[in-house]
Order: structure tokens, then sequence, then C-alpha cells
């Protein structure tokens, strides 16, 4: 082989080499090209811009609710009961017939103390012709002064004893009342715990609950708070009244503390007006109150900004360096949930742009390009 020859396939051998290492550059993945200023591709990550918001101080404590107007209804005679007209939950009108207790004994004993009014009348009536006749006579002269004292002594004993008779049977009466059990408002029935047939007094001990009534216009929630806070627990502070899952069911003012503490709960009662209905909060039914101490601006940042190590807190955000952005992690105390956010005590200031996505994969001085994330 001549010499031309050799150089010649040298010379393709090299081109060859040459396209083949161009294509590697060509397919070479971009993001392990270097930036301008020596820096890797950053990680596209969501921020948000830090806003302060009146976030509220409160505490948490559960609530009864009890009705300003609520009656327990005892029986006020004896007898076996013979009506049940109304069940649990019942709405019902004032003066309306809840239960009847069995009447018979007692209307036996208004129409003797009747029948005996009636016999005294006649008396009476005849002694008042009587006297009238005697008068008309003595001042005639026709009869002495002994027969004219003496009518007028059975004038007047018929008279006591008719007026005796009138008010016996009126007390009769009023007795009778007592066998029908009626409401003494407009309101919602209580538990009944009774039932037909049942033989109850006044005598019991302790006495027989037949029902209870309770008014539904004015109910209040019964908030016993700790003593240390008794600094702090004053008429006028706000509280939101929540069911057991934490969902709104009014907000409400405290308008009474008491100026003792009880001795039992070693609490302060609080009172706050509730104005639900009873489709909303009923009777002695329980309720957590959150009572708002105080509001305060806070930075509030959305929960999936949160990331936890070694049981503190800690968040992303994004800064600016080098003409680049880094993600920089911040310590932070978090203070109440705020929806579905967390409300920030320290740590961040106005307008830092704190992460909210990939938080998992991100290094505190590793690169990123913040993007907003969608509300």
């Amino acid at each position: 082989m001549g010499m031309n020859a050799v150089k010649r396939i040298f010379i393709f051998s090299l081109s060859v080499l040459v396209g083949l290492a161009l294509a590697g550059c060509r397919h070479r993945d971009p993001a392990a090209t270097p930036r301008a200023g020596g820096g890797m591709q950053g990680m596209p990550v969501q921020t948000v811009d830090v806003t302060m918001e009146p976030v509220p101080e409160s505490s948490e404590y559960m609530a009864t609710i009890k009705s300003r107007r609520s009656a327990t209804l005892q029986p006020q005679v004896s007898g076996a009961l013979t009506q049940i007209l109304v069940k649990s939950g019942d709405q019902v009108k004032a003066g309306q017939l809840l239960m009847t207790i069995d009447p018979r004994l007692q209307l036996a004993t208004v129409e003797s103390a009747r029948a005996t009014e009636r016999q005294k009348k006649a008396v009476f009536d005849y002694n008042t012709v009587e006297i009238d006749r005697q008068r008309k006579l003595f001042d005639a002269g026709v009869t002495s002064r002994d027969a004219f004292d003496q009518a007028q002594q059975a004038f007047d004993n018929s008279k006591a004893d008719y007026q005796s008779a009138v008010e016996t049977r009126k007390t009769q009466e009023e007795q009778l009342a007592y066998y029908s059990i009626r409401a003494p408002f407009d309101g919602v029935v209580g538990d009944i715990p009774v039932h037909v047939g049942d033989f109850v007094s006044p005598l019991n001990s302790p006495e027989t609950v037949l029902t209870t009534v309770d008014e539904y216009k004015d109910l209040e929630a019964y908030i016993y708070i700790p003593t240390e806070r008794a600094g702090q627990v004053r008429m006028g502070l706000d509280v939101d009244l929540t069911d057991i899952s934490g969902k709104l069911l009014e907000k409400t003012k405290i308008d009474f503390v008491s100026p003792q503490v009880d001795s039992t709960l070693q609490g302060i009662l609080a009172k706050a007006p509730v104005h639900a209905t009873p489709e909303i909060l009923r009777n002695a039914q329980m309720v957590k109150a959150r009572v708002i101490w105080s509001t305060t601006p806070m930075a509030v940042i959305p929960v999936l900004a949160v990331t936890r190590l070694g049981g503190q807190s800690f968040v992303f955000v994004a800064r600016p360096q080098d003409g680049h952005f880094v993600a920089s992690q911040i310590p932070v105390t978090l203070g109440d949930t705020v929806g579905n956010s967390y409300s920030v005590s320290a740590g961040l200031n106005s307008g830092d742009r704190v992460i909210v996505s990939s938080t998992q994969f991100l290094v505190n001085g590793m690169p990123v390009i913040p993007m907003k994330a969608q509300s």
C-alpha cells in the first residue's frame, strides 16, 4: 500500500471520530449544561407571598346549651296517669294539655262540695227572706226584739255557712285542675320518663318528674373557663360555637361572667346568648365554644408549606442569590390553624416567597425557579 493511501485512510477515520463527538455533544442533557455564572438548572417550584392577616388568639372549651326559661313538671296530686298526649320533642302552646292523672276521686269531692254549696245557699236564701219579714214585723210592733234577734242570728249563720261552702267548692275545683298537666308556656317537650298507668305522687322521694318544657326563644351557652384565665375573661369577648366536627353553628359574645369560682369545676361560669333555631341547637346540647381573647396580625401560610424535623417546624423560602433563586430553609413558630393554613408567630416576614410544592425534594441552598401558585 502506498503512502498516499495510508494518509487517505487516516484522514477518513479522523473525520468519523470528529462526527461522533459532535453528535454526542448535541444529545447531552440540557439540565446538566452549566448556566452563565456557573450554577446548575434550578427546580421549578410554586410559591405564595407571605401576607399579614388578623389571627385570633383563642381557647376551646366544652359548653352546654341551656334555656333561660325551662320548667320541670312534677305531680301536685297523687294518682295514676291515664293519658299522655304528647311525645318528646313536640312543640306545645301555653296551656296545652300534656297529661292527665285519674281525676275520678277528686271529681266526686267537687260534686259533693257543689251539693253542699247548693244546700247552704237554699238556707241562706230562706233566712234572707225571713230577716226582711221579721224586720218589718218588728218595726210594726208585731214581734218582739228577741224574735227579731233570733232571725238576725239565723241569717248571719246561714250567710257564713254559704260563703264557706262557696270557698270550699272553689278550692276543690282548683285542686281538680292539678289532675290536668298543662304547658306553662310555649316551648318544646323534653324527656317523658313516665308511662300511662304509673302511680305518681308529690310525696315520693325524690319527686317524680313527669316531663320538662323548654322555651327556645332565649337560649344561652354555659362555658366554664379555667381560673388561670380569670384575668382575661370579660364581657364582650367573641365566641364561636361549633359542633363536635368543628362546623360553625353561631357567632356570639359573652354577656355574663360569674363573680365567683365554681368550687366543683374550679372554673368561672361565662354565658353567651344563642339565637339558633331548635333544628340547630337544643336545650342541654353539648357544643364546643371557641373563646377569642384577642386578634393580632400574623403571617399565614398553607399547611403544605410546613415540614418538620426533630420536632421543629420549617418552611422553604425562595430567596435571590447571584442572579437566581435558592431554597432557604427557615425555622418557624406555628400558631393556631386558620382554615387550611397555619398562622406563624415567628420566622417569616411580609413579602417572603414561601415554597408550597416539592418541599420533600428540597435541600437548603438548592437552586429553584419560583412560580406563583394557583389560588
